[in-house]
């Protein structure tokens, strides 16, 4: 059997998330379904996380196993003539039996984006969230410093989440502005359930002066009392990259 991973590309906004649904539909779905007419077998893919319904990815690894011989651009060229337009396969590479999509991540870069522009853009709409105020950056980032290390993150996790520990590791998280596009990228070992977009509505209301960016430590602190902000709305999320140990990376 080969292992392939592919590195797609998908617009979330119509998709119910990345992972099987009975009631919606899911980039995971979509994608096994022109695998499984391209390879005239069943195939189940593995992806490196599972994006929530609205979430985008310019860069999602999935794998998956099969004994077909077929050339590694039939993957890429053949399931792009079967995949509808808003999702793509970007590259196809063949790895070692020992290669897990989710399992072997070392690391994953999130990019939240955030348009300041007073009137709604129909474009940029699908993938911003739009905030009119006005927001201090210096104590966005202040705060958002706070959240860099290993910390418990169980106040930023929606419920629901299956998750048997709450502890992450933030490498960095940072802020920086295109034009009128605010990006805060946010690059960690893993993430809860919400995560990202519940630490990117907390720093939005500590920008307008909502609370302060000590209210950061707290939370991680786990403060009887006190709340994460606003979830941010799922269009303005993107999985940007997955990194994998360098034993891998030769194969890339």
């Amino acid at each position: 059997m080969r292992t392939i991973l592919l590195i797609l590309e998908y617009d979330g906004t119509d998709f119910a998330g990345w992972q099987l649904q009975p009631n919606g539909r899911s980039v995971q779905e979509v994608v096994e379904r022109a695998l499984e007419e391209l390879l005239g077998e069943p195939v189940r893919l593995h992806s490196a996380g599972r994006t929530d319904a609205g979430v985008h990815a310019c860069a999602m690894p999935a794998h998956f196993a099969t004994g077909r011989d077929l050339p590694l651009r039939a993957f890429r060229d053949g399931l792009n003539r079967l995949l509808p337009a808003d999702v793509a396969v970007y590259a196809a590479y063949e790895m070692p039996d020992t290669f897990h999509a989710r399992f072997g991540a070392r690391a994953k870069w999130y990019r939240y984006t955030i348009d300041r522009r007073p009137i709604r853009s129909p474009l940029a709409g699908r993938r911003s969230w739009q905030v009119r105020e006005a927001l201090d950056l210096a104590v966005m980032q202040e705060a958002a410093a706070l959240l860099v290390g290993e910390h418990d993150f169980a106040a930023f996790r929606a419920s629901g989440c299956a998750a048997k520990t709450t502890v992450r590791r933030l490498d960095a998280i940072g802020l920086s502005e295109d034009g009128t596009f605010l990006h805060i990228d946010v690059r960690g070992s893993g993430f809860l359930r919400n995560m990202v977009r519940m630490l990117v509505g907390t720093l939005v209301e500590i920008g307008k002066g909502k609370r302060p960016a000590t209210d950061m430590a707290r939370l991680l602190a786990r403060q009887p009392g006190l709340r994460a902000g606003a979830t941010a709305p799922p269009h303005g999320l993107c999985l940007m990259s997955v990194d994998y140990p360098e034993s891998f990376q030769k194969n890339v």
